[in-house]
């Protein structure tokens, strides 16, 4: 345990403070890069693979957005973003009826969302 004067607390509190917010947003920006890759991947994995193209399932993409200090992951489809609504909620069809949805974004978000908050709060709580 390191001394300190009492005229130089104030900084070494903020030193210490600073060096803990590193160390925490780093972990947790890592912690958000790897779960946006693997829910990256499941999506791709579950989406439907029935169009003529495949062009649906290779259109998943990952944008990395930074403001203020905030990291944001958004995964989207770049070739059909129109697409991904109906079929994960279903649409009415031209003569009449609807297609069923086939939900495969919404559970995979399930799956690796609560335990990537688990693990965040764990950094948060281990400090980095």
């Amino acid at each position: 345990m390191a001394t300190v004067q009492i005229d130089k607390l104030a900084g070494s509190i903020t030193l210490a403070v600073w060096q803990y917010t590193e160390r925490v947003s780093s972990s947790i920006e890592r912690e958000l890069d790897s779960t946006s890759k693997a829910v990256l991947a499941d999506i791709k994995a579950t989406s439907a693979h029935r169009d003529r193209t495949g062009g649906y399932r290779r259109g998943w993409k990952r944008k990395k957005e930074t403001l203020g200090g905030q990291v944001k992951y958004t995964i989207y489809n770049k070739d059909k973003p129109g697409l991904v609504h109906l079929l994960e909620f279903g649409h009415a069809k031209k003569g009449g009826g609807r297609v069923a949805g086939r939900p495969h974004v919404r559970p995979v978000y399930d799956a690796h969302v609560p335990a990537m908050e688990t693990r965040i709060e764990q950094i948060i709580r281990d400090g980095g």
